[in-house]
């Protein structure tokens, strides 16, 4: 089983929690040829790109001109650590045991607008590039015509990697829409509902938790199967299988109080 998740805007720039080497990003190139066509945009440009405010669109103009294709391990954190916000916040990456992120390593992926694809513990710089801008390169006028099928065709080898024709998608529909029809696994996309006076839905702010709390439970339970997905309850949730569908597991909960 292979999940995949977004990433988050937020950043959270502190040491790992434990020792260990770096993995190299799979299009690590690609990344550098990306930062080479932002690096050319003012801060001003980005401001409109991404819709941001002055203060982070210069950040983020200083980030581009820092970006290197071959950074100092100073300037680097691994990717499952580096993230902050939501979907983080329900992964807990940094409370998982060093055996439990080995495992990651092999069946958690994290789609990038800069990056692609990456592994838990893949290197990267800090950055700021929504799946959405509609950055114009060589490849087209947005990030998905630059990707093209090449995340799909990277997630297929990583799922025969791991021995598995599945994957279970966790990431918003901003960044699995860079995932093309080249996608050759069963798709299995988890729905988490809030319950309040009969009535359910979905609250963006709790969805993105559990989709990170999603993909702590598969890393902790060493989860295979799609079956296997039913047992998932952090947070309170809890499978229904009378409004599930075999590719859509639908999960439930009162809503939170506060």
């Amino acid at each position: 089983m292979l999940v995949v998740l977004s990433p988050a805007k937020k950043l959270d720039w502190e040491e790992a929690p434990f020792g260990g080497s770096m993995t190299m990003p799979h299009f690590a190139a690609e990344a550098a040829e990306l930062a080479e066509t932002a690096r050319e945009l003012e801060p001003a440009d980005l401001k409109r790109l991404m819709k941001i405010s002055d203060k982070l669109a210069q950040l983020n103009h200083d980030r581009f001109q820092a970006f290197s294709l071959t950074p100092d391990p100073e300037d680097v954190r691994p990717a499952v650590f580096a993230f902050a916000g939501d979907t983080y916040q329900g992964l807990e990456a940094r409370t998982l045991s060093p055996e439990d992120v080995q495992w990651a390593q092999d069946h958690l992926r994290i789609l990038s607008g800069l990056y692609g694809v990456l592994r838990p513990l893949d290197g990267m710089q800090p950055y700021r590039l929504e799946m959405g801008s509609r950055l114009e390169t060589d490849r087209g006028r947005t990030l998905y015509a630059w990707w093209g099928d090449a995340i799909a065709e990277r997630l297929n080898a990583e799922a025969a990697a791991a021995g598995t024709d599945m994957l279970v998608n966790c990431a918003s529909v901003e960044y699995f829409g860079a995932v093309s029809e080249a996608l050759d696994l069963r798709v299995i996309t988890p729905v988490f509902l809030e319950e309040r006076d009969g009535k359910r839905e979905t609250v963006s702010f709790y969805a993105k938790r559990a989709r990170g709390a999603m993909a702590r439970y598969v890393v902790q339970n060493r989860v295979t199967t799609a079956a296997g997905l039913e047992g998932f309850d952090l947070g309170g949730y809890r499978f229904d299988p009378d409004q599930s569908a075999a590719d859509r597991p639908v999960f439930v909960r009162p809503w939170p109080k506060g």
